[in-house]
């Protein structure tokens, strides 16, 4: 029994790996069951539509801040386009809110032009951008689940690849779920 002890105290490791691990994944449990409520904001479409992001409740909802002039998010709003129409009918919803200082008729011109076909926000008193955390770069992506839930947060480009990715995992749980109440 004595050697035993001994060999234990002999190798910190022994005790300090598990101990490591366990304090580690305390954190990590903690931090994925502690995710952040998406904004409870309504506001109005640039066609002048009400919208409320906790109407979207049951959705995979993308809300990415983006302004006409920006180099990046002119270049990935095809991705969203391609995006919003592969997973829109599985409950994929985007909403594009085009940030205060980017003047309102080159949005509606963009959005005309390009043919968007998901919502479209100008915040022209910024308290969308404020809500989600001050938004000040864009783009800015913000990832809600189906329950409301801040997920993920893109500042910069997209990764498409890995949105696919979630959007497939998330919306096919989705659809096992909703099967599984029939």
């Amino acid at each position: 029994m004595k050697s035993l002890f001994n060999s234990a105290f002999n190798s910190p490791a022994k005790i300090l790996v598990p101990l490591i691990v366990a304090v580690l994944l305390a954190f990590l449990f903690l931090n994925l069951n502690d995710k952040k409520q998406a904004p409870d904001l309504t506001f109005t479409t640039i066609d002048g539509k009400a919208m409320n992001i906790a109407s979207l409740k049951g959705k995979v909802v993308v809300v990415n801040f983006w302004a006409t002039y920006c180099p990046g998010c002119i270049e990935e709003m095809p991705d969203l386009v391609r995006t919003y129409k592969q997973y829109h009918d599985q409950g994929l919803e985007i909403i594009a809110v085009s940030i205060a200082d980017d003047p309102l008729n080159q949005v509606v011109n963009f959005v005309k032009k390009n043919a968007l076909p998901f919502p479209v926000v100008h915040d022209s008193d910024a308290a969308i951008s404020q809500a989600f955390d001050q938004v000040s770069l864009t783009p800015t992506s913000f990832i809600i689940d189906q329950q409301g839930r801040v997920i993920g947060k893109t500042i910069g480009k997209l990764d498409f690849i890995s949105l696919n990715k979630l959007l497939e995992q998330s919306l096919k749980t989705k659809s096992i779920i909703s099967k599984e109440s029939k």
